[in-house]
């Protein structure tokens, strides 16, 4: 199993509009083939920085999920949204 932490930071005037963007991602994704779980967290000290907590069956459904169309249309908005492109880490359990 793969595990994903992406950190995404909105610009200060556009959260609204990041958090409709990102909202949107999940009912598409969460039918994908090998998504295990896809939740989507606001910091409460700082409602402009958003983090999705990822869990996928392998590497390959990871990557059929970035290359998805509700994904591929959400990336050309990232500048206008985002103060940086988004921070997406794997990670794999080790024990």
């Amino acid at each position: 199993m793969i595990r994903v932490v992406a950190h995404i930071s909105a610009r200060p005037e556009r959260i609204a509009d990041l958090e409709a963007l990102l909202r949107s991602l999940i009912e598409p994704t969460r039918k994908e083939a090998g998504c295990r779980r896809y939740e989507l967290h606001v910091n409460n000290a700082d409602p402009s920085e958003f983090t999705f907590i990822e869990e996928w069956e392998s590497d390959a459904a990871l990557d059929a999920h970035l290359a998805a169309p509700h994904l591929q249309a959400a990336f050309p908005r990232v500048p206008e949204l985002c103060m940086a492109m988004p921070d997406i880490r794997r990670y794999t359990l080790l024990a």
